[in-house]
């Protein structure tokens, strides 16, 4: 299998770190979806990465629908219940990790954009993005509520879409201090970044 992606991406990173915890091999194809010479819409017409191109040559696209078929492939480190109450919850906090991603890439293209002028960035869509981002925190804190990890005794794809969201705020928003107010999150994140899965796909400028 290929993996098309860049090493910055939170959701590149999310889909690697499902494959190095399922023991499955892959190349990494670097990709840049925002040079002038990225070649991703051959691959996905939605112009984004992650990208997985499988043995047959098709291709799969959307870190959800990726490491959804990823967890299918070994039954090494179960990462999504087959079925019920234990397979939503999972899922439910992938969506809310997501949701965090979502919104601070928004805010971070307002603020960076090389195509917006100062006076064309907008701080109340800004504000509007990181409040999303606050909200979403508060709602994983209480939900950790001492818990050992997200849903139950077991690592799951929960807390590697958690350890992505919470990863990237460092990477890209070190001024957050997400861990003051966030004590539950912070202790799961130490604990899960000292995994060779998460060490390994630490992203760098």
């Amino acid at each position: 299998m290929k993996l098309i992606g860049a090493i910055t991406s939170p959701y590149v990173r999310k889909v690697r770190i499902v494959m190095a915890e399922k023991k499955l091999d892959y190349q990494l194809l670097h990709e840049e979806v925002w040079s002038t010479q990225t070649q991703i819409s051959e691959f996905n017409p939605l112009g984004k990465v992650p990208c997985l191109i499988m043995e047959g040559g098709e291709a799969l696209f959307d870190s959800r629908v990726i490491v959804e078929y990823l967890d299918t492939l070994s039954p090494v480190g179960k990462l999504i219940p087959s079925s019920g109450r234990e397979r939503a919850e999972v899922k439910t906090w992938e969506a809310l990790s997501d949701g965090v991603l979502d919104a601070c890439i928004l805010a971070r293209l307002e603020q960076t954009w090389a195509g917006r002028s100062e006076q064309e960035r907008s701080k109340a869509w800004i504000d509007r993005q990181m409040g999303k981002v606050t909200t979403s925190l508060a709602a994983m804190e209480k939900g950790l509520n001492e818990k050992p990890f997200c849903c139950g005794i077991h690592l799951s794809l929960a807390d590697i879409s958690v350890g992505c969201s919470l990863g990237y705020l460092d990477f890209r928003f070190p001024n957050l201090n997400w861990r003051d107010s966030h004590s539950e999150l912070g202790r799961l994140f130490e604990k899960i970044r000292t995994r060779a899965s998460f060490i390994e796909t630490e992203p760098h400028s």
